[in-house]
């Protein structure tokens, strides 16, 4: 309770916050993100923004009374970022498929169009050195002006969107990847097309720099935009499932009229709708006639069809397989199971993990430190790095002897020439993009995964702590158990039959809702037994309830309940009731006119995968422990069960989420544990909010799968451990990634300024230092698509 009260007390004070999507245009690395995210802060009015740079979209928090999202985007467009809010209908499922549909088709064009000038650019630079392999020379080819037009030619029409884009940049303070390349290819020309004009420098030209580079570019962020698209797919495909169209009916038992058609997002809730066999569902529903079956596995992850009856419910963008069905619409729009998990995916999407800070903060002054890289390296070279190795002017003079031969002109390597190649080679060799791609496109392979097999994980911040986790804690009815408590003894211990004690016991049941109650109801109806006549039903939370059956009191409840009506139980019955209890049942009294008449014991059956899931995690190396409100003896039977020797029972729902704090900050010797609760009710979502992870299965209240940050769709325990299992395998691959990422930059540098050219004369070409640079890129979104195969094998 110390906890509560100052929370609330800040959201009294503090302006209501709002959140806006943003659709960021332009972002080519992590310094443009960090950039973006910087210009965003910087709004008044603004309180946080995460933006991905894979997906292009910014998640704003923002005082409504003090700025809008339309001038947020006016501001961000003005420093180079053409972006946009999106609108409600932008962000419907049906929007958002026709907007991905066509951006997929703007996208495939763009990569032709990439490709083709790519390969234009690289054959014909290659075409035009074919002679210094020992080849033939092609005289118009090999002819020093048409470099010099094709070197023109590359930097007025696909390297335009580049320049620009790179000098705006440095303008606003905000240099990137396309500044470095801009820096680099500029300086090749320019330095190329004065040795051209004054030959009398004695300086070389080398135009075939400017053009490689560009080529190596575009060849690079084609492959990687390409390499991208597999990486977003499963998320695609949730998107693309809701159908178009929906067939609305007048008459739900009528099966003559087959409706007309409307489109999707005209459908209202209470309005009826037919769907035929092989047909989706296209909102979420309940069936009112006709039954079938339902393939719900690019939802929930269920392989197995389930059958749908009158009354069962329905998930838009599942496939009917089998029969004609009638459907109530219960929920449209945004509130569509389908809409919830694409709009929980996104939003994971945007959640970074912390291990990304080291990455952003390295990527925010990237840039510059390159720039002052490429300034040292250059100055050097030219003053110090020459006089001190002069042997390195002879070690690279058969480097450059093509490009004096394509010159037509005897000229001999000078130090400024060296210098200024190796200082382009710096600028055009880093690669903030691969920083920049890490997290994100592992993020991105990893929630698509999760969401294809019914695993919603939010964020990757959650990753990281899934990989930090020491604790594992169970909530028991609902979670270990089915949550569907059935009868399993009736035992009178009066002149009633057990069949009596069960009809009498329904129809004092019959004046609550307790799942107990339901039960015995239920066991009761398969019976055929009628309810009695009974009246002035009163209940007491926690203990029981009594009522009035033919004129006679009768009682149900705990042990506690019949003493506070003055009803003793003998040792006999003490004694039957525990061992019931040990057996892991719950123990209902019966008692009639003052007297005990009997004892209905119910149990919660086991979910058939608690024993090998709590197995498992144990094996992963994580301590497994059981909280209940249930009794000690159900509870401890349970845990027997299932193999867990941690237990606390009786516990309420605030003092279950005191047990996980305690757990979080240690005790004595016991170190401070990374906990996760897993529950599925409403008691359960203190608990799951307190714990560093919270997983909620689906089927569970809504409020406990609002406040879990994994939430498994399939209902199936098992998918705890395919969640962790997931989690750590995604972590994993953002780990490589900006291993690779920072490990590619401390190397390549170094290699790119001429480290081994003394020692070992070797030094990089700009040319090849490009398509060093690509190749990260592609490297690193590869490898987290590769994830898909590497995580079907490890379930």
């Amino acid at each position: 309770m110390v906890q509560v009260s100052p929370k609330s007390e800040t959201t009294t004070t503090q302006p209501e916050l709002a959140t806006a999507f943003l659709d960021v245009k332009g972002m080519k690395c992590a310094g443009c993100v960090k950039a973006v995210e910087r210009q965003l802060t910087n709004n008044p009015g603004v309180v946080s923004a995460c933006v991905n740079l894979i997906t292009e979209v910014a998640v704003i928090k923002y005082t409504p009374a003090e700025i809008e999202p339309e001038t947020i985007a006016a501001k961000l467009t003005a420093v180079g970022f053409p972006s946009e809010p999106r609108s409600r209908e932008s962000q419907k499922i049906g929007g958002a498929y026709h907007s991905v549909t066509q951006r997929h088709a703007e996208e495939k064009q763009q990569q032709i169009k990439g490709l083709t000038v790519a390969a234009i650019l690289l054959l014909f630079s290659t075409i035009g050195h074919i002679h210094h392999l020992g080849g033939p020379s092609i005289p118009i080819l090999s002819n020093i002006w048409f470099h010099w037009g094709l070197a023109t030619l590359a930097l007025l029409i696909p390297g335009r969107p580049i320049f620009i884009d790179g000098w705006r940049g440095l303008r606003h303070g905000m240099p990137n990847m396309n500044t470095l390349v801009s820096l680099g290819t500029g300086s090749a020309y320019l330095t190329s097309f004065i040795a051209l004009v004054f030959p009398q420098l004695g300086w070389e030209c080398f135009f075939d720099e400017p053009v490689m580079l560009l080529g190596f570019i575009l060849l690079g962020r084609t492959l990687e935009a390409r390499a991208r698209g597999r990486a977003s797919a499963a998320l695609e495909a949730l998107v693309a499932l809701q159908p178009p169209v929906a067939r609305l009916i007048g008459d739900p038992n009528s099966f003559e009229s087959s409706g007309i058609e409307i489109p999707v997002e005209q459908v209202q809730v209470g309005e009826w709708l037919r769907v035929l066999p092989g047909e989706k569902i296209p909102v979420d529903g309940e069936v009112v006639a006709g039954q079938t079956t339902v393939d719900e596995s690019m939802v929930t992850g269920e392989s197995i069809p389930v059958a749908k009856l009158p009354g069962d419910g329905l998930i838009g963008g599942t496939l009917n397989l089998s029969g004609a069905i009638a459907l109530k619409v219960t929920q449209v729009g945004e509130d569509t199971t389908l809409a919830k998990i694409i709009t929980s995916v996104e939003e994971a999407q945007t959640r970074k993990a912390p291990v990304q800070q080291l990455a952003d903060t390295v990527a925010g002054y990237f840039a510059y430190g390159v720039i002052i890289i490429a300034l040292l390296t250059f100055g050097f070279w030219e003053f110090i790095g020459t006089k001190i190795f002069p042997e390195v002017m002879t070690q690279i003079s058969l480097g450059m002897g093509h490009q004096m031969s394509m010159s037509q002109m005897a000229i001999a390597p000078t130090p400024f020439l060296l210098s200024l190649k190796l200082a382009i080679s710096v600028l055009v060799i880093a690669c903030p993009c691969a920083l920049g791609l890490a997290t994100p496109t592992a993020i991105l392979v990893g929630t698509g995964i999760g969401a294809e097999r019914g695993l919603l994980i939010k964020g990757g911040d959650i990753l990281e702590k899934v990989h930090q986790l020491d604790t594992i804690v169970f909530d028991k009815t609902g979670t270990l158990t089915v949550g569907h408590p059935q009868v399993t003894d009736c035992i009178s211990v009066s002149d009633l039959t057990s069949t009596e004690l069960l009809q009498l016991a329904a129809t004092v049941e019959s004046g609550t809702t307790h799942p107990l109650g339901t039960a015995i109801i239920e066991a009761a109806q398969k019976e055929e037994l009628p309810f009695i006549k009974a009246e002035q039903f009163y209940t007491k939370a926690g203990l029981g309830i009594s009522a009035i059956v033919e004129g006679k009191s009768v009682l149900l409840g705990n042990q506690q309940w019949l003493e506070e009506n003055q009803i003793n139980l003998s040792e006999l019955i003490k004694t039957q009731a525990q061992s019931l209890l040990n057996a892991g049942k719950t123990v209902v009294y019966v008692a009639k006119e003052g007297n005990l008449a009997g004892l209905i014991a119910l149990q919660d059956p086991l979910r058939t995968d608690a024993q090998d899931t709590v197995k498992q995690l144990q094996q992963l190396g994580l301590q497994v422990i059981l909280v209940t409100g249930d009794q000690p003896e159900p509870a401890q039977a349970i845990a027997s069960q299932v193999g867990i020797t941690q237990v606390f029972a009786q516990i309420p729902p605030q003092e279950k989420a005191n047990i996980i704090k305690s757990l979080q900050v240690g005790k004595g010797e016991q170190k401070p544990q990374i906990v996760a609760m897993v529950g599925d009710g409403i008691n359960d979502a203190p608990a799951l909010a307190q714990a560093d992870i919270g997983i909620a299965l689906h089927g569970g209240t809504q409020v406990a799968v609002e406040t879990a940050a994994i939430v498994l769709m399939r209902e199936q325990l098992k998918d705890v451990v395919h969640s962790i299992q997931l989690s750590l395998a995604t972590f994993n691959k953002i780990r490589q990634n900006l291993f690779w990422a920072l490990g590619y930059n401390v190397i390549a540098i170094p290699i790119a300024a001429g480290i081994l050219l003394p020692n070992f004369g070797f030094v990089l070409s700009p040319a090849l230092a490009a398509a060093l640079m690509a190749s990260s890129s592609i490297l690193v979104v590869t490898n987290s698509v590769l994830l898909h195969r590497q995580f079907s094998r490890s379930i």
